[in-house]
């Protein structure tokens, strides 16, 4: 574990001088600095006439990891992966267990089409395409000016 250094020069809260520091020394001690990483992938939205998609960035899983429900007007994807790893070596046994989970939820726009939802995985993205519903898609036409 490191020391806690004060710098005087940082400016910190009036009232609690070195507070910030403290806190900076303990999080970047290399026992955290494995374990702060977020759980939760990025995900890009975007919209076409056609349909809306979904992109979720979780490297590293499998399409079977991954859990992917609608209940009323929510979407929601989640998974849970649990990973053993053991190395035994001359006398003795080492055992690491990895946890990790995560869940995401999106409100649904009255315009999708529940009904359709397609979602595939490929090289770490998931990829869900939202359908509109029909009176919901963008009609375009041309005006004529008299």
């Amino acid at each position: 574990m490191t020391l806690v250094k004060f710098n005087p020069e940082k400016k910190n809260n009036v009232l609690l001088p070195g507070f910030n520091d403290i806190f900076e020394s303990v999080l970047e001690d290399t026992f955290f600095s494995g374990r702060r990483t977020s759980n939760i992938p990025s995900v890009n939205i975007s919209d076409s006439a056609e349909a809306y998609h979904i992109e979720l960035a979780a490297p590293g899983l499998k399409k079977e990891d991954f859990k992917v429900s609608v209940e009323r007007d929510k979407l929601t994807i989640s998974t849970e992966k649990k990973m053993e790893s053991s190395e035994h070596e001359k006398s003795y046994t080492r055992r690491e267990f990895s946890y990790s989970s995560f869940t995401r939820a999106f409100t649904l726009p009255d315009s999708a089409d529940v009904d359709r939802i397609e979602a595939s995985y490929q090289e770490g993205v998931l990829k869900l395409s939202l359908p509109k519903k029909e009176e919901a898609k963008a009609i375009s036409r041309q005006i004529e000016i008299q």
